[in-house]
């Protein structure tokens, strides 16, 4: 590795001041922009059917920079995207893409496949995929099989030139590069036997994808002389915290990953210190994976939450298990109230499926199985739905986690709670300063819950000088300039299901906050 390196550096040409500070001059829809930036492969492609409109919004709702999406010619010479070749198992089709129109392609089910909450997303063409994106997220296109040409066109029509960098062959990226004047920027595969030469000052990359065992801070250094970005391929057996730390610190500039949410959260943990609000994961991580789910919590671990919240809710036979609604058709393969069901019958149910196929056969977690599996850094956040008082602190007890428990429930129950155990942290639901007050002469709650329109600055400090924290459940419709404002105001946890949004809010106000 180091003589192939050595023998490609020899081949440098001189730069001047004025090349070194050139580069593409791609669309930021971050801002202001992170140090380094995620590429999404396939969309959010673990929780909606990937290359999928919604596997794409998901990217957006999380305010993430590059989806990688692939592209494909069809039988009459249109570009959709589609990974596969063939449409076998992925789409409700058989065959090859090629094989097909694309006004056959749209008639396909490319959704059910993968959930049956997803059934009837169709293939998307290029043009739509560009119509969605425009002024929000960019591309990395991967060309399976395209026609340059048409596909600068295309580009261009969109007015999406600031927005897309084109993956492919070398020949296919210099008639992309012919076609557009320069104007497409294009992306080549790059490893270090294939030097610094003629062929990289022909091509004119915007930026080179490197398989992220290959990076290294010298190769780094080289490009950005070059004012070519770096794009380190953590997919597979890369996509870890090892990694995604090895190839930050080699200085790229793009991430390629399967886990973004993981990799920001992995990131902002070790640059916020202290953090300026407590994050709680609503019912687990449960926006990439099943809610309530063992997955879902270990989920919301990896992003770094410092509390779960969860719901319990008992069987038939007196066994606990973790289930938001009374019912369990929602999100199970069961049916019908789960305190009708015997525990034998819960513990065989699906509770994955429902929600995309990587998460198939995930089981309803009793609650033995949950607490059993806490890590030590992490808080509970219990939504008690419907469990005694008696078999709460029991549970809790069992475990040693009186100390890192928050309950919810309404003041009586709680009342009762403290009685049985006095170190477990009480939290009852609060709208108003008179609630609080109220609270804090009878209950003298560890925190409220509070609705998120009661909140305000003023409310906030009416609560501190009660000796109460505020923790609130963000709307999903919340965004980061909503998170920031509840943390200035004072806010100690937000619970949420967009914790990548919450993430980017601390990092916000951490850095303000950096300044004075």
């Amino acid at each position: 590795m180091k003589s192939i390196l050595a023998v490609a550096l020899l081949c440098l040409a001189p730069l001047s001041a004025t090349a070194a500070e050139q580069g593409f001059p791609f669309f930021e829809p971050v801002q202001p922009p992170r140090p380094f930036q995620v590429m999404v492969h396939r969309g959010l492609a673990q929780q909606a059917p990937e290359n999928t409109r919604r596997a794409i919004e998901m990217c957006i709702e999380d305010g993430l920079e590059w989806v990688e999406i692939d592209v494909r010619l069809t039988k009459d010479g249109q570009h959709a995207l589609f990974h596969d070749s063939k449409l076998d198992g992925k789409t409700s089709g058989t065959g090859t893409v090629k094989q097909h129109t694309l006004a056959e392609l749209k008639q396909l089910d490319a959704g059910g496949w993968f959930a049956k909450r997803f059934a009837g997303q169709k293939l998307l063409s290029i043009d739509e995929c560009f119509a969605l994106v425009k002024g929000k997220i960019n591309l990395y296109l991967d060309c399976k099989d395209i026609n340059p040409e048409l596909l600068v066109n295309e580009i261009k029509a969109a007015g999406v030139e600031r927005q897309v960098v084109v993956f492919d062959s070398l020949d296919q990226l210099r008639r992309v590069q012919a076609a557009s004047g320069g104007t497409v920027a294009v992306m080549p595969k790059w490893h270090p036997k294939n030097g610094f030469g003629k062929w990289l000052d022909d091509l004119r990359p915007a930026a080179v994808e490197i398989d992220a065992d290959e990076t290294t801070p010298e190769i780094c250094r080289e490009f950005r002389a070059r004012g070519i970005k770096v794009q380190a391929k953590v997919l597979g057996q890369w996509d870890n915290p090892k990694f995604w730390d090895k190839v930050l610190a080699d200085g790229v500039d793009y991430l390629q990953t399967d886990l973004p949410d993981e990799v920001i959260a992995h990131v902002m943990d070790q640059k916020i210190k202290p953090r300026p609000v407590r994050m709680a994961c609503h019912r687990g991580a449960s926006r990439y994976a099943p809610e309530n789910t063992l997955p879902a919590f270990e989920k919301a671990y990896r992003l770094k939450a410092d509390f779960v919240e969860f719901d319990v809710r008992p069987s038939r036979d007196g066994k606990f298990f973790l289930l938001h609604d009374g019912q369990l058709n929602r999100t199970t393969t069961g049916q019908g109230p789960i305190k009708e069901a015997s525990s034998e019958t819960i513990e065989s149910l699906d509770a994955g499926s429902w929600f995309g196929r990587p998460f198939g056969g995930v089981h309803v977690p009793s609650l033995d199985q949950f607490l059993a599996a806490v890590p030590k850094d992490v808080n509970l956040y219990f939504d008690a739905k419907d469990i005694p008082p008696e078999a709460f602190a029991a549970a809790i007890e069992k475990y040693g986690l009186a100390e890192r428990t928050v309950v919810y429930q309404g003041a009586g129950y709680l009342e009762k709670l403290k009685q049985i155990d006095s170190r477990i942290r009480t939290m009852p639901g609060a709208g108003s300063e008179a609630q609080v007050t109220s609270l804090a002469a009878g209950l003298k709650p560890y925190a409220v819950d509070s609705r998120w329109n009661a909140l305000s600055k003023q409310y906030i400090a009416h609560c501190h000088a009660a000796g109460i924290q505020v923790f609130a459940d963000a709307p999903g419709n919340i965004d980061v300039a909503g998170y920031r404002k509840a943390i200035d105001w004072g806010i100690d946890l937000i619970q949420t299901d967009h914790p990548i949004r919450l993430w980017r809010a601390m990092e916000l106000v951490a850095a303000e906050r950096a300044k004075h």
